[in-house]
């Protein structure tokens, strides 16, 4: 299948201020391309793209006083199948985990791995290890934890999502990927395209989504706190610790968002 993704995103800004955007494609998808993939801006500023410290395609440029819009629109091949699904997939012992995978159990700005140690061994201790440990993470955090936009916080960690019960998909998935570092499986943030393919529409404007995904056997694996099922099309931007590592805009100075559109559509 093919998926047609993009976004519109404006800016005012009283002064020219640097910014660093995480909108292209993740390296791991750019061979399914079959339109360029890049951030484009109005005014045309001067842009420097570079692999960030997880590999992650990074842009940076200055935005000049005034407006100044970010877009794209790029096509992409899809295999058209759900998120694999592996069942037997067994949890690898931290002593024999990849050295770069390591870093994946630490606590992090939204997620405090000591505060919820004592609850995820309660919670979670004396379900099987591997995949059904993390599917059981998964559970208990949708059925726990009320998906809301109005009740949105940036600075809502794993730690008040616990305690508040409420929150965004980043919120869900900060709350599972703690969880799991805190039973030594490696956990990291992913965000992304993921339209409603395959699914009824959501009643509400097209968005990034976040997920995450834990590191089982011998490879990461895609889970999804938030709609906790295995869907259609998802298109990986990028990853990180936690969502400070992969916001789609990160400012030195004043931004104010005035327009946010994306695009996730199925082509026919």
């Amino acid at each position: 299948m093919r998926i047609r993704l993009g976004y519109d995103i404006r800016f005012q800004t009283p002064a020219p201020v640097p910014v660093v955007a995480l909108l292209t494609v993740h390296p791991s998808r750019r061979h399914d391309l079959l339109e360029p993939d890049g951030l484009q801006s109005e005014p045309a500023v001067a842009a420097d793209e570079y692999r960030d410290l997880f590999g992650n395609v990074a842009t940076r440029f200055t935005a000049p006083a005034g407006e100044i819009r970010l877009f794209t629109s790029a096509l992409i091949e899809d295999s058209g199948q759900p998120d694999p699904v592996q069942p037997e997939a067994p949890e690898t012992p931290v002593a024999r985990l990849p050295p770069d995978t390591v870093r994946y159990l630490m606590g992090s700005r939204f997620c405090e791995v000591d505060l919820l140690s004592a609850a995820a061994v309660e919670l979670f201790g004396d379900t099987a290890r591997g995949w059904p440990r993390v599917q059981a993470i998964c559970d208990w955090v949708q059925s726990k934890v009320t998906f809301s936009y109005a009740h949105a916080r940036p600075t809502r960690t794993a730690l008040d999502v616990f305690t508040e019960r409420i929150g965004v998909c980043r919120d869900f998935q900060h709350l599972a990927i703690t969880f799991c570092r805190c039973l030594n499986i490696p956990a990291r943030y992913a965000a992304g395209y993921l339209g409603d393919i395959g699914v009824p529409p959501a009643p509400y404007p097209m968005d990034f989504s976040a997920w995450f995904e834990a590191y089982l056997g011998d490879r990461w694996w895609t889970f999804d706190a938030r709609h906790n099922r295995p869907r259609i099309g998802r298109v990986l931007l990028a990853t990180g610790l936690d969502a400070t590592d992969v916001a789609i805009t990160t400012s030195f100075g004043s931004l104010k968002l005035t327009h946010f559109h994306v695009v996730t559509d199925e082509v026919p």
